[in-house]
């Protein structure tokens, strides 16, 4: 029997190219637009064992025989769950985590060491930050504190790089972590004022939920030192957006590089400003276009995931990475 495996939207069909080379079994694989408008797409959904894909509603045809739904992410907060088939697995993947691990570090020792601009000066011959002159020396990132909001894939991966170059690491988390050689100490989610009040630099990659939306709001940033940097990788809401902006534009924290938003490109809008208010004219702040975990690397590693679960799958043996 051949398998019906459908990529629905631009998302999914990156991870298209070369697929059928890592499947075991018979299939036909079937890369869809996101709107399906033809009664061609329409059917060959409706049809399929598998859909790859990161959005899933009622409005959508309904896959009866769906044996599994794979987002080739980790965040499913744009799958309606519950309108999926009963029998159909619904899964994700990450292979994500090096690659976001790699820019948060970046971005702390963009801030702390300014090669760009000491590099832009002396091409104009002034030696700014000259090493034994009397001017402007650069900030060094071991010693600071980080915090970890969230100590999944990402959170993890940060905390060995973050120990590598001798930060000390806080994580909060809804449940407790213990202290080990990456983790100096943890706060559960009711311990919060100690945990923003003592972080230099705070890492949010909190998936999306009623739990975590809106979690960093006014009153954590009330609490942060007037020194701290934001770094958001996770999802944007969970940085409540009026609050944000209101400790940036305040310079109630010093500053913020936010790569997750409030706003995303989509048909009728392909290129539009991340945000309600104007994030762009603040001058504390670094913006990115969800890029942090987008590598080669990332979609090898998450097409490989897809493949070994519909290779088991098609072998009568349980997915991996499983959210129902």
């Amino acid at each position: 029997m051949s398998l019906s495996i459908v990529f629905h939207g631009s998302n999914a069909a990156v991870f298209a190219e070369g697929f059928s080379a890592l499947l075991t079994m018979p299939h036909q694989v079937h890369v869809l637009p996101d709107q399906l408008s033809s009664d061609t797409d329409k059917a060959l959904y409706a049809q399929a064992d598998i859909v790859i894909g990161i959005s899933f509603n009622p409005s959508l045809p309904h896959p009866k025989t769906l044996k599994l739904y794979h987002v080739p992410g980790a965040g499913y907060d744009g799958i309606d769950i519950a309108s999926l088939p009963t029998t159909a697995h619904v899964c994700n993947c990450f292979g994500h985590e090096q690659p976001i691990a790699e820019y948060v570090m970046a971005a702390i020792l963009n801030r702390a060491i300014p090669v760009q601009d000491a590099d832009q000066h002396l091409r104009q011959g002034e030696w700014k930050y000259w090493a034994g002159g009397s001017g402007l020396k650069h900030e060094e990132i071991a010693g600071l504190t980080i915090g970890l909001l969230g100590f999944g894939h990402i959170g993890k991966a940060i905390a060995k790089r973050a120990k590598a170059f001798d930060m000390r690491v806080l994580v909060a988390n809804r449940s407790p972590v213990a202290p080990s050689d990456r983790v100096d100490a943890s706060y559960t989610l009711d311990q919060m004022q100690a945990f923003w009040s003592q972080a230099d630099v705070i890492v949010s990659s909190l998936p999306l939920s009623d739990e975590t939306r809106g979690l960093v709001g006014r009153d954590a940033f009330d609490s942060m030192k007037k020194t701290a940097v934001i770094i958001n990788v996770g999802r944007g809401p969970v940085i409540d957006e009026e609050a944000l902006y209101e400790a940036l534009h305040t310079s109630k924290i010093a500053g913020a590089i936010i790569d997750t938003w409030y706003h995303y490109p989509n048909a009728q809008n392909p290129n539009p400003l991340p945000a309600h208010k104007p994030f762009h004219t603040l001058s504390n702040l670094i913006m990115t276009p969800h890029m942090s975990g987008w590598t080669q690397g990332t979609i090898n590693r998450r097409q490989q995931t897809i493949a070994d679960n519909i290779n088991r799958i098609a072998r009568g043996e349980a997915p991996i990475n499983q959210v129902r």
